[in-house]
């Protein structure tokens, strides 16, 4: 389990601002991955039923353009403004052909990973009270098995939250 944190770790720090598009170590430029949800507009705030202050559990998600040759997906959700540093909030491994994540829900085959709580599965927004408004950044990545786990496309949506 703690490969997978760090696997997933290093794929959104790999895919942090490559919305519109980044660098592969072949020197060629990653496909872009649309991510999208209806609970909130991309840079806008995230409802509090998806935060500790809420229901805190998993927003609905969904995504568009994956590439043909992806094997898996990974969904990372980080807040890079957390006081100790990127702090992860969810990390999912999925088959490529899932598009979607409905309301806290994971498709089966999904395996979660864990937390920067400790715990396995989704840990919402939960900036200190009194912070300015923090980033989530939610980054799903498709991989290649063909290519030794190579990422062929990634795409991000940032939402914020703040504690008053």
């Amino acid at each position: 389990m703690r490969l997978l944190v760090a696997a997933a770790a290093g794929l959104a720090l790999a895919g942090c601002g490559a919305s519109s598009g980044g660098s592969t170590s072949t020197g060629g430029t990653l496909a872009r991955i649309r991510v999208s949800s209806p609970a909130f507009a991309p840079g806008g705030a995230i409802p509090r039923q998806f935060t500790c202050d809420g229901r805190d559990i998993s927003p609905p998600l969904r995504w568009s353009s994956v590439p043909k040759g992806a094997s898996e997906l990974t969904l990372v959700m980080r807040d890079p403004d957390a006081p100790g540093g990127a702090f992860v909030h969810w990390n999912v491994r999925m088959p490529a052909t899932v598009r979607a994540l409905a309301t806290g829900q994971v498709p089966a085959g999904a395996v979660q990973g864990q937390n920067g709580f400790g715990r396995t599965g989704y840990g919402g927004p939960c900036p200190p009270k009194g912070d300015p408004a923090h980033h989530y950044v939610i980054t799903v990545s498709a991989l290649s098995a063909m290519a030794g786990g190579t990422v062929l496309a990634t795409g991000t949506l940032t939402g914020t939250y703040a504690r008053r």
